[in-house]
């Protein structure tokens, strides 16, 4: 059956449809006068971006209706299908063709959508030539949405039912929620995510900062909005509270339920009491509907209800072998017994919970061979609608069929740039247990590609474990699928595990066109524990072996780009030359996206050295390249490097807030979440100890931090130390759990925290990074424990190799053997410091190295 349904009658008044002609409120509006009230100022000052939640029936699109209605100007009112076809932008393409005006004088940039609305062929620019950049020709179409509402507005942007919208529209929301269009107000319906799943929609916004969307909630109706509703509706002055309490009870308050439930008592009549008369479930209420039709109108709604939402009478037709004639009467039959609507372009359901119970009435195997002989009814069309097709075919069980078609349905969305829906098609196959191998290795594989850059990882890895561990699999299938399995992993925050994925897909990878790329993975040095530098150097020669053989320029991009970053880890001046060359060349010009992520990789490896200004340069670039191209998974990874950089530069001001807005942010971006916290927590360390240190020196600003920041953090001054332990708490995503913690305590907690993730994960960067924070942070209160600290963080770096990474770690083994009155102690790191910088270009290793020999002498 189809799940959920949507509110098309709300919050105590009759069915208001949500097309423009629909929009026409009811008499009747109960409740919801605050909410309304919320959204009259919120639209009244655009631009701005409303996201009206709550669970189905609850009344979303009656308060959407009741504000539109006393809204002057343009309206552009769109509504998602449940079962949409993939066709990316699809509601928004016809919120703008539904407008009544024509869009005034367009930038070029609108020429973009062209092709897909011929509607204003007259009015839009000519088409550009396309982009080679798949990225930054989605970011071309966005700005062209974007120009086109801009001629529109001032207006007001309806979209329903955005919990059944397409990715690339979640992705054009989340851009104009950050680029937004002056005069435009934007206004979005959708279900409450429930818990443990989520939609498109709510992953897209979730990446935004909290600033760019307001979230207006709607509840139940409480007991007075229930009590007026039913005073109302049943004509009566003062409802018993017997009544009210009745219908809070069984229909939980919700709008459309308790209307239903007060109609069928308003035209049945009796003791509204009676629990043997009123039928307080929405399936009693229907059920009394249904008992007057005949046999033949049952079976017509029925049909209906498999159909959608709005019956087709041609396809019902074919489906049932009737004339139009018959179904017309049918449908007319079940509108006056009040199960269907007159929505102004056709009579359809009230509400998808009424549709739901219709469908569910249905007897199952009646329902299977209905929704058979709809797809092959459909499969008459042309185009064939293949989403529907696979939707139709897998309700009526038939395995192949909906495999057939459920795979062009994602070749299709591939084809159109859209990958989060291509793999959600999938990700449905793989539940086909008659699945011949081949084809369910065929199609992993395209799984994996869309999902790499989908919403789909969670869902996809399972999948592709279960395929990588039959052993009958073939050796090139095994190659490609764990080469995705290793990416995903890595993308999930699961360092180790993914990065050993990809090594054993490796020999299994035949074309060194795809070698080389992976390869070119597996050379970078700042990700995974237990592989030294000689590895990766040996992982970035075999892949330009792979490359040079290959042919191809994108594998040989993708391996210089690994050469510059893993050159600039080791502190090796031959980095930035080939950053410069690199930068000057029209190969990764003509790759955006690309350019985009080597310079923040490259800006982060900076930062390690100890290079702020470069890295500022490369940060800068990178920013420009990401709102260039509109590519939002780098959002976050352009600001965590930001708050990197003024970490290092000792900007502590208020970091911590926006840390912990990043951490909050980055939620569903797990490959930037673990590095966020670790940042995070270090600098919870760090203004604590200055605190304590401006404490000891009698001062509460301007401490020295010769002991209280980390070397490797290049912090000459922390500032002052304002921080609360209550913001300090919150913005370590701790919350209550630090009862009356003080700020050190509330560090040394999240420290500890991203110490234990990172280590189980295996991911180096932030192990080693907490590890010498909470090293430091113990240096003064327990000597014993910031040693053990430091030396793991030493014994960590060893094994990698890349001894500047350690600096801070030997400079606490140099202070602590130095307060003991032994500095001999350390004299052995010390000196294996030394010999791992010497000749290296690592600024903050060897200042860190300098501090080190003022308290052991060579």
């Amino acid at each position: 059956m189809i799940d959920g349904g949507e509110d098309k009658t709300r919050g105590g008044g009759s069915p208001t449809p949500v097309r423009p002609e629909r929009l026409r409120g009811p008499v009747e509006f109960v409740g919801r006068t605050a909410e309304l009230a919320r959204l009259r100022r919120l639209v009244a000052t655009p631009p701005c971006l409303v996201l009206l939640e709550g669970e189905p029936g609850i009344g979303k699109s009656r308060l959407v209706a009741e504000l539109l209605a006393e809204l002057p100007g343009r309206h552009l009112v769109g509504e998602c299908d449940d079962v949409p076809e993939p066709f990316p932008l699809g509601v928004l393409l016809d919120a703008i063709r539904g407008s009544t005006e024509r869009p005034g004088p367009l930038s070029p940039v609108a020429g973009a959508l062209a092709p897909l609305l011929p509607e204003l062929a007259d009015v839009l620019p000519d088409a550009p030539p396309p982009l080679t950049d798949p990225a930054a020709e989605r970011h071309r179409l966005f700005r062209a949405v974007a120009a086109v509402l801009a001629a529109l507005s001032p207006a007001t942007l309806l979209l329903e039912d955005l919990h059944w919208a397409d990715p690339a529209t979640c992705e054009l929301l989340a851009y104009l929620s950050t680029h937004p269009v002056d005069g435009l107000a934007v206004l979005l319906t959708a279900r409450t995510a429930t818990p443990g799943s989520s939609t498109p929609i709510h992953d897209a916004l979730a990446r935004t900062p909290p600033w760019s969307v307001t979230r207006v909630a709607l509840s139940p109706l409480d007991a007075d909005d229930v009590r007026r509703l039913a005073a109302r509706t049943l004509r009566l002055d003062d409802p018993p509270q017997q009544l009210t309490a009745a219908l809070l009870d069984r229909t939980a308050g919700i709008p459309f339920v308790v209307e239903e439930v007060l109609r069928t008592l308003a035209e049945r009549g009796g003791d509204p009491l009676a629990d043997d008369s009123v039928p307080f479930v929405l399936r009693d209420v229907l059920l009394w509907r249904l008992r007057p039709l005949d046999e033949a109108t049952r079976e017509v709604l029925g049909a209906a209800a498999v159909l959608g939402m709005t019956p087709d009478q041609r396809i019902l037709a074919a489906v049932l072998s009737l004339d139009r004639v018959a179904i017309g009467a049918a449908l007319t039959a079940a509108h006056r017994a009040g199960l269907l609507h007159d929505a102004g372009d056709g009579l359809r359901f009230r509400h998808d919970l009424a549709r739901q119970v219709v469908y569910d009435l249905v007897p199952r195997e009646s329902r299977e061979w209905l929704h058979l002989r709809v797809a092959r009814v459909l499969e008459q069309e042309l185009p064939r609608p293949v989403a529907l097709l696979a939707h139709h075919y897998r309700r009526a069980g038939s395995g192949a069929d909906f495999v057939r078609n459920a795979e062009a349905a994602a070749d299709l969305a591939t084809e159109r740039g859209d990958d989060a829906t291509a793999a959600s098609f999938l990700l449905q196959t793989m539940d086909v247990a008659e699945l011949p191998r081949p084809v369910r290795v065929r199609l992993a594989a395209k799984l994996g590609r869309s999902a790499i850059d989908g919403l789909s990882q969670a869902e996809a890895i399972p999948v592709l474990e279960r395929l990588l561990a039959d052993r009958r699999l073939p050796p090139g299938a095994r190659g490609e699928l764990g080469l995705v399995l290793g990416r995903m992993l890595r993308q999930q925050g699961e360092a180790l595990r993914g990065y050993t994925e990809i090594e054993r897909a490796v020999p299994y990878l035949r074309a060194p066109r795809r070698k080389a790329p992976a390869l070119a993975v597996l050379a970078a040095p700042d990700t995974v524990v237990g592989r030294h530098v000689d590895d990766h150097l040996a992982h970035c020669t075999e892949a330009e072996t792979a490359a040079a053989a290959s042919g191809d320029p994108g594998s040989h991009l993708a391996v210089r780009i690994a050469r510059a970053s893993l050159l600039l880890e080791l502190g090796d001046p031959a980095a930035w030359a080939i950053i410069t060359e690199l930068r000057a060349s029209a190969e990764l010009a003509d790759r955006p996206r690309e350019h985009a992520r080597a310079c923040l990789n490259w800006a982060q490896g900076a930062l390690h050295a100890g290079h702020p200004e470069q890295a500022e340069a490369l940060l800068a670039a990178g920013r420009a390249l990401v709102d260039e191209t509109g590519y939002e998974r780098l959002t976050s990874l352009v600001e965590a490097t930001q708050l990197s950089l003024d970490r290092a530069a000792g900007r502590l001001d208020g970091l911590a807030e926006r840390l912990s807005r990043l951490v909050a942010s980055a939620e569903r971006m797990p490959v930037t979440l673990l590095d966020a916290r670790a940042e995070l927590a270090t600098v919870l360390a760090l203004t604590a100890t200055a605190a304590n240190a401006s404490a000891a020196n009698g001062s509460s600003t301007n401490a020295s931090t010769a002991n209280a920041s980390t070397a490797n953090a290049g912090i000459a001054n922390a500032g002052t130390a304002n921080a609360s332990t209550a913001n300090a708490s919150t913005a370590a995503g701790l919350g209550d759990r630090t009862g009356g913690l003080d700020e050190v305590e509330v560090a040394e907690r999240a420290l500890r925290e991203v110490v234990a993730d990172a280590r189980r994960v295996g991911a180096i960067w932030p192990l080693v990074q907490t590890l010498s924070a909470l090293a430091r942070l113990t240096l003064t209160s327990v000597p014993d424990e910031a040693v053990r600290h430091a030396t793991e963080a030493l014994s960590v770096v060893r094994g990698k190799g890349i001894l500047a990474w350690a600096a801070d770690a030997v400079l606490v083994l140099a202070e602590a053997a130095a307060a003991q009155g032994e500095p001999a102690r350390a004299a052995a790191a010390v000196a294996e410091l030394e010999a791992g910088i010497t000749g290296r270009d690592t600024p903050l290793a060897r200042a860190a190295l300098r501090r080190c020999r003022e308290l052991v002498p060579a």
